[in-house]
């Protein structure tokens, strides 16, 4: 199965210059947690998610109209191909540890998002040897629910 198959194509987007207030409007409006970036040639630079937005909003004293997406947005842009096979979605997903991957053309420009939502409503659950089968699907979650957590160094009690 491709990624074209089963992706959502009518991805919205969100610029580098628009405010975090302008980003969460667009994903209520749209019931999404993630933007693909765009520039002013559309092609996709980057994305940001609900979960950006939350933890820059939570560790910054400033309101949401004064943050720009390009101050919150990660360097790292993990996406798929609308010809890839499914398999190599889940792999990037699993890789990167994230749920949802832009779409993008050969070109750079967005075709679309595909989620785990998207991959667990066409995993086959009666056939292991199918494209996306739902142990599949199961290893690529647990792979991004892993933690993945700082060394710590154990927690000593002082004794007085």
């Amino acid at each position: 199965m491709r990624v074209s198959d089963i992706m959502v194509r009518t991805a919205a987007t969100c610029n580098c210059e628009m405010n975090l207030g302008e980003t969460v409007e667009a994903m209520w409006k749209r019931n999404c947690g993630i933007l693909p970036i765009v520039n002013a040639q559309s092609k996709v630079t980057g994305v940001i998610t609900d979960r950006d937005i939350s933890v820059a909003l939570g560790t910054r004293n400033r309101l949401p109209g004064e943050i720009k997406v390009k101050d919150v947005a990660g360097p790292n842009l993990y996406s798929c191909k609308p010809e890839d096979d499914v398999r190599s979605a889940l792999q990037t997903m699993a890789n990167a540890k994230v749920r949802r991957l832009p779409v993008i053309n050969a070109g750079g420009h967005l075709e679309g998002i595909l989620s785990m939502d998207d991959i667990v409503l066409h995993a086959e659950t009666t056939n292991r040897n199918s494209d996306v089968s739902a142990e599949r699907v199961v290893n690529t979650l647990k792979a991004v629910y892993s933690p993945y957590l700082p060394e710590t160094a154990p927690n000593r009690i002082a004794v007085m």
